[in-house]
């Protein structure tokens, strides 16, 4: 069965022949020479700045000015633009994001993959992460290292991300309002100030509300978030910095359907069926009132050696009106990361640099589960207590020859383990189940080697690691699942860059071979309850295919000042090894959640008085939603279009008018899939042609 498109489906050929079509046809559009030497793009992935041209391991940018491009209010379309990563939208407010992988363990938020806020793990001491808590204008840039990377970072098997907040750079003193509406009661407003009141102090202020309606029934969703960034330099060389974010973010879930009911009425939230009742009248959804806060402190010892410590906490008061059940969750997490870094050699011939380095953290997260009333608790089913422990301890060598070939090798040490009891009525036993995990090894070598000025090769040798987390060991069939194993595995990878001399055209490709074992599988059962078991081998093959050209240059004249064309390919060959549930075996089947091919094409035009319009075409093949292949989304095209005008308004002030639209072709697609769901309930619809507008004023 499939969802039926009106478009035709373009495919690998056709996406190739794009992306040769624009590189080739780049220099015509050009009208003057070219003299102008662009920005390079870098990176902090290993604890300093470098070209990403140069760069060890496959990466994805997310810049600010790509961020600037999109409505403001998700993440989606940006992130969507690095080949190899998947993000989705099951309703407004419930994202899930993977790397280089499916997203069978991902209901909603970010697992198997580690992710950082500045120097303070967003990432939680059971493996989960609320990536939904942060509002888009909080964020200055955004670093994705693709494929498992463990040895800096400790426990994952897809990926990681770094996210930069909004007050890391050096700035003058600035502020902006933002405010825009849309569709379906969209309403976002967003306030930013970064000031710098003297040369030793910086501080940076981020609020931002948002609400909407939803495409769907019962897909409300509003979130309101304050961010502070504040930086001390005491001393030349040395940084005290305090990050605190609060989030309260509430949506609601409308359910997946059925075929029948997503192609009869695409609005429709879950309905009844059988003894369940339906989304709407359990007003099912999520509460999320999470505090992070930490301090970092950064301390440069001697011209060759900098220390970096950070200390941080987590709280979440979390609620879960769902189906058949209301789960409450309050989770605490605390813990410290802290490590050495030391540079030295002769710049141009031989330079070195040495890190080592642990990272420990501490969580709890009681659960209760009541019976669920339309929407108010009712009677106790079940309450549970689960504690996590994680630690790993980090070194990192690396040494760079004549500024040609980079050499990498890294090495992480990884503790998990949990521990459970029963929480009674009247009090609690006290006696824990513990669950041990045996301490893993995460290495990984990788080199790059600058074969010309312009074109670089890499490769690199990685394993993957990511033990179960607090949300899959107890999950909402309310058993506590010791059975389940962590996801391990090999990745091989090899891959090149290369730029023109003036850096008006990027390449960027890689081949991958990740060779996963206990692959962990979301089920669900007739309930919708979700539980979740390891399903043997997984075998991934991929290429990744990025290109950026600014065919046109940034000028001061002509009624065209820039015309920049990008594309961004991923081709991903994921199937079952060694897969048998029951009697049915489903080795060598494609792995669930994942199309085979995506195609990400953006056009930004510059024209005068600062007049800008920006287009995106985003094509997604096939997507296989049951292990047994038996169901398949259809293949989608989404168009998306923004423009915006800034007005000088004196010296200092900068007016905006901005405005643009999604899913410009009306197409009908699920945005966030229901695998392996029972009963067929496998999709939830997005939101069809929709339109915002807004305006902004910068001092």
């Amino acid at each position: 069965m499939s969802i039926v498109n009106r478009f035709s489906v373009a495919g690998p050929a056709g996406a190739l022949l794009f992306l040769m079509g624009n590189l080739l046809a780049a220099p015509a559009f050009s009208q003057e020479q070219d003299t102008t030497l662009l920005n390079e793009v870098m990176v902090k992935a290993y604890f300093v700045e470098q070209p990403l041209l140069r760069l060890t391991t496959s990466a994805g940018v997310v810049a600010n000015s790509t961020l600037e491009n999109q409505s403001g209010v998700t993440l989606i379309p940006a992130l969507n633009t690095v080949p190899g990563v998947r993000m989705e939208e099951r309703s407004p407010g419930s994202y899930r994001l993977s790397i280089r992988g499916s997203l069978l363990r991902s209901p909603f938020g970010v697992r198997n993959v580690k992710v950082y806020l500045d120097e303070i793990p967003l990432t939680d001491a059971g493996g989960n992460t609320y990536l939904n808590l942060l509002d888009v204008g909080s964020m200055d840039k955004i670093e994705i290292l693709k494929g498992p990377d463990g040895s800096l970072f400790g426990a994952n098997s897809g990926g990681v991300v770094l996210i930069r907040p909004d007050g890391m750079t050096e700035q003058s003193n600035e502020a902006s309002l933002r405010v825009n509406g849309g569709s379906y009661g969209l309403f976002h407003q967003q306030l930013n100030a970064d000031m710098q009141p003297s040369s030793k102090y910086q501080f940076s202020f981020n609020q931002a509300y948002q609400r909407s309606d939803g495409y769907r029934q019962n897909s409300a969703m509003k979130r309101a978030s304050f961010q502070t960034v504040q930086r001390w330099k005491y001393r030349p060389g040395n940084e005290l910095r305090l990050l605190a974010l609060y989030s309260d973010l509430q949506y609601r879930t409308p359910g997946g359907l059925n075929l029948a009911q997503f192609q009869e009425n695409p609005r429709l939230a879950r309905p009844p069926a059988g003894p369940n009742p339906g989304a709407v009248e359990q007003q099912a959804g999520i509460i999320n009132k999470t505090l992070i806060g930490g301090l970092v402190h950064n301390a440069q010892l001697t011209p060759k050696l900098r220390h970096v410590a950070s200390v941080f906490g987590l709280r979440t008061d979390f609620s879960n009106p769902f189906i058949t059940n209301y789960e409450v969750r309050d989770e605490y997490n605390f813990g410290f990361r802290t490590y050495l870094d030391y540079a030295d050699g002769k710049p141009g011939v031989f330079t070195w640099r040495a890190n080592a380095g642990v990272e420990w953290q501490r969580g709890r997260a009681d659960i209760y589960n009541y019976d669920n009333n339309g929407g108010e608790r009712g009677d106790e089913q079940a309450a549970d207590a689960l504690k996590n422990a994680q630690h790993f301890y980090f070194a990192r060598l690396s040494a760079d020859l004549y500024d040609k070939l980079s050499l990498e090798t890294s090495l992480s040490l990884n503790y998990y383990r949990y521990a459970f009891r029963a929480i009674f009525p009247g009090g609690g036993d006290p006696n824990y189940t513990d669950r041990n995990f045996d301490a893993e090894w995460m290495p990984r070598v990788a080199l790059s080697y600058l074969i010309t000025p312009q074109f670089a090769w890499r490769a690199s040798v990685s394993r993957g690691y990511s033990p179960p987390t607090t949300a899959e060991v107890r999950s909402s069939d309310q058993v506590v699942n010791t059975a389940l194993e962590a996801e391990t595995g090999w990745n091989y990878e090899t891959g090149f860059r290369w730029q023109n001399h003036n850096r008006r055209v990027f390449l960027d490709g890689s081949v991958f071979y990740y060779l996963m074992e206990d692959a962990i599988i979301r089920q669900l059962d007739e309930g919708g309850a979700e539980f979740f078991s390891n399903a043997g081998g997984v075998k991934q093959l991929g290429t990744e295919l990025s290109a950026s050209v600014w065919a046109i240059e940034p000028r001061q004249s002509s009624w065209l000042r820039g015309l920049q064309i990008g594309t961004n390919l991923t081709l991903s060959h994921f199937r079952f090894g060694d897969y048998q549930v029951a009697d049915n075996d489903f080795s060598g089947n494609k792995l669930t959640g994942v199309p085979a091919e995506s195609v990400v094409s953006n056009v930004l035009f510059l024209f005068p008085f600062d007049l800008r319009a920006y287009v995106m075409h985003n094509y997604t093949s096939a997507i296989p939603l049951d292990d047994a292949n038996g169901f398949f989304a259809d293949a989608y095209h989404l168009l998306q279009a923004k423009v915006s005008w800034t007005k000088p308004m004196g010296n200092r002030l900068n007016l905006q008018f901005f405005a643009g639209a999604d899913n410009l072709l009306n197409q009908r697609y699920s945005l966030g899939n229901d695998i392996n769901a029972f009963g067929g309930r496998f999709f939830n619809t997005a939101a069809g042609r929709n339109f915002y507008g807004g305006v902004s004023i910068a001092y």
